[in-house]
């Protein structure tokens, strides 16, 4: 498939409330990559409402089919998380993850964020080689989650 086009109906939007599409797109997300810790009730909303943080949405004719959050990490100084990057797999292939990190970093980039991290598991050879594509660069462990094999950042322009 091609990659979307100015003339293609995907949208990305900034949540500025969980939604039912979002809550719904995450687990599905859980269960395509068996995530074994998930985000309790209540935490896409905290992450929504909080400063420097936010959850983007890919909708492609109206339907939702990707997802990105942006949390801060209160523990490295000026900088987020990369955090729940999924697209379904019906609508992969059409450079939509990259639209969703587009809008992600944009942001991050507006809020004086200086550095973006994130985990991966090895299984994840797709998502990696976009990360890799972005500029993003393997780092040292930053956090504790315990299914993650690879951690990388970027530092923003």
């Amino acid at each position: 498939m091609a990659a979307v086009t100015a003339n293609s109906p995907l949208r990305i939007v900034q949540l500025q409330h969980a939604s039912d599409d979002a809550l719904d797109l995450l687990a599905e997300y859980y269960e395509a990559v068996q995530v074994v810790v998930r985000d309790p009730p209540g935490a896409l909303e905290k992450i929504i409402q909080t400063e420097d943080s936010g959850v983007w949405m890919a909708y492609l004719g109206g339907d939702p089919i990707g997802c990105v959050v942006l949390r801060l990490l209160t523990s490295i100084p000026s900088a987020g998380e990369c955090k729940r990057l999924y697209v379904k797999p019906s609508a992969r292939g059409r450079g939509i993850a990259g639209a969703l990190m587009d809008a992600l970093e944009h942001y991050a980039r507006g809020q004086g964020l200086a550095w973006i991290y994130l985990d991966s598991h090895d299984g994840l050879t797709a998502a990696i080689a976009l990360y890799r594509q972005r500029g993003y660069l393997a780092c040292d462990r930053y956090n504790d989650n315990p299914q993650a094999t690879l951690f990388m950042r970027k530092q923003l322009a």
